[in-house]
C-alpha cells in the first residue's frame, strides 16, 4: 500500500537522519567527478546493458498523474505531438502510445543502448513515433523535430542524472521545440527522497548531488531550486510542489518514505 499527499514543504528529517547527512560532508574527489562527467553516456550505456529492459516498470499512472495530457486538449480526437525527453527503454513512451491513440511522440535518450530497445520493442512503429539518440545538453533538439510544434514535453525522472550546471541547457533545448502555450511536464526525485538517505558515505559531489555505485548520478531538487531554474529560462511555472508518498511494506512492517517534486512550466 501506499500513502500519497501534495504540498510546499519539504520533508522534516527524524533527528536521525537528519545528524547522519549532517556529518556526511566529505565530497567525492575533483578527478572521480570530472571522470564521471566524462563517462557519464558510458555508465548509462552499461547501466541499460546490464538490466536490458528490466529495471524500470512500465508507467501506467502518467495519465492518471498528468491529466494535463487530455486537458492540453481543444477538442476530444485532437492530435498531440508529444516530446520524451529521456525515454529510457520506453517504460512512459509505450504505455501513452497504447493508452491514447491520438498522440504522435518523439523519444530520445542520452544511451544509445536504450534508443536500440525502443526501435526493437513490437510496439515501436515509425507511424507514430520517432526515436533517436541526443545529449540534451549539446545536440540540438532542432536537428530532429521543428521548431515550435511539441505540445507537451515529459521530463520524467531525467534532470536529475545531469550535472546541476548543466540542467539549464536542457530547458534551453527543450524550449525551442514547445509551443507558445504549451506545457513540460516534470517529475523526478526531491530533496529528503528515502533514496537520497541510503547513500553510503562518500557517495557526495555537491549540495543535493550523488553518485550511485554504478557510476552514474541523482540530483534530489528543492521546489524553489527547480522554480528558479525554469524560470531563468524563461519558462512560466503554473505547477510546482513535493509529492510525499509512504510506501508501506506490511510484510517486513518498513515504511519508506519516497519524495518527488511533480509540477508544470508553461512556455509563454
Amino acid at each position: 500500500g501506499a500513502f500519497q499527499k501534495k504540498a510546499h514543504t519539504a520533508r522534516i528529517l527524524s533527528p536521525e537522519e537528519a545528524e547522519r547527512l549532517a556529518k556526511d560532508q566529505v565530497l567525492v574527489s575533483e578527478f572521480k567527478k570530472l571522470k564521471l562527467e566524462k563517462e557519464a553516456q558510458k555508465n548509462w550505456d552499461l547501466f541499460y546493458k546490464r538490466n536490458s529492459t528490466n529495471f524500470f516498470k512500465n508507467r501506467h499512472w502518467t495519465t492518471r498523474e498528468f491529466q494535463e495530457l487530455k486537458a492540453c486538449r481543444e477538442f476530444a480526437d485532437q492530435k498531440l505531438t508529444i516530446l520524451e525527453a529521456g525515454c529510457g527503454v520506453g517504460n512512459c513512451l509505450f504505455p501513452l502510445l497504447e493508452e491514447d491513440l491520438n498522440i504522435f511522440a518523439y523519444a530520445c535518450d542520452f544511451s544509445p543502448r536504450a534508443v536500440e530497445y525502443v526501435k526493437k520493442n513490437v510496439l515501436y512503429s515509425t507511424e507514430r513515433c520517432k526515436v533517436f539518440q541526443c545529449d540534451l545538453t549539446k545536440d540540438d533538439l532542432l536537428e530532429n523535430i521543428p521548431a515550435d510544434s511539441v505540445d507537451v514535453v515529459t521530463l520524467i525522472f531525467v534532470l536529475s542524472a545531469i550535472h546541476p550546471d548543466k540542467m539549464h541547457l536542457v530547458l534551453k533545448n527543450i524550449y525551442k521545440v514547445l509551443k507558445p502555450g504549451k506545457c513540460v511536464l516534470f517529475r523526478d526525485y526531491g530533496l529528503y527522497d528515502h533514496a537520497m538517505l541510503r547513500f553510503k558515505s562518500g557517495s557526495k559531489l555537491g549540495e543535493n548531488f550523488y553518485v550511485r555505485q554504478d557510476g552514474t548520478r541523482s540530483y534530489f531538487f528543492t521546489e524553489e531550486f527547480l522554480s528558479q531554474l525554469f524560470k531563468a529560462e524563461g519558462y512560466e511555472q503554473v505547477v510546482n510542489e513535493y509529492v510525499h508518498r509512504e510506501t508501506v511494506n506490511r510484510k517486513e512492517d518498513l515504511r519508506v518514505p519516497r519524495v518527488f517534486l511533480q509540477s508544470k512550466f508553461q512556455k509563454p
